[in-house]
């Protein structure tokens, strides 16, 4: 696995490095210790998946508030997305600045997000599958989100989202 820092402090882009062979290949999706001597401490609680059946559908903006905190390791497995980070860690040099990638299952490409920052996505092709590797446990009394379109954000998605769900509409503005 290659890991390449972002312009925002903490948050990296993943690279596999798959072998192959006739079998077809094999690729290692999340190293503990290759992310170690990047100088990040994570270890996976818990891994999820998202299946987005429909091209365009938008989650988040999402993250759990302290101490329920948590970093995250996502990438596609099929299909391909447009996945944003939104830094809202307190005293942060780059608090509300966001970072995307366009990350697909066919590169099996993905991102490493600190604690403390927002995350979503916009699919860019139908039947999306996205895997989460989490650190924390889910606490649902710690949820908080912010809409798509905040203007606290001025996030440049390359689509309209075609499919979103309620809750993600609902989520109120931005208040650090």
């Amino acid at each position: 696995m290659i890991v390449s820092p972002t312009p925002i402090a903490g948050l990296l882009a993943l690279q596999t490095q798959p072998s192959h062979d006739n079998r077809g290949s094999f690729a290692r999706l999340a190293c503990p210790d290759v992310l170690a001597a990047h100088g990040v401490a994570f270890v996976p609680r818990q891994v999820s998946s998202s299946r987005n059946p429909v091209l365009h559908t938008l989650r988040g903006l999402h993250w759990q508030a302290e101490p329920h905190g948590e970093a995250k390791l996502v990438m596609a497995l099929t299909g391909a997305l447009y996945d944003v980070a939104v830094d809202l860690r307190p005293g942060s040099a780059s608090f509300g600045a966001w970072f995307g990638a366009e990350l697909d299952g066919t590169r099996r490409n993905g991102l490493f997000i600190p604690a403390g920052f927002a995350h979503g996505f916009l699919t860019l092709a139908p039947d999306t599958e996205v895997l989460y590797a989490i650190d924390a446990a889910y606490a649902p009394d710690a949820v908080r989100g912010a809409r798509f379109d905040d203007p606290a954000f001025a996030i440049d998605w390359p689509a309209a989202p075609a499919v979103i769900g309620e809750r993600d509409l609902a989520w109120p503005a931005f208040a650090p």
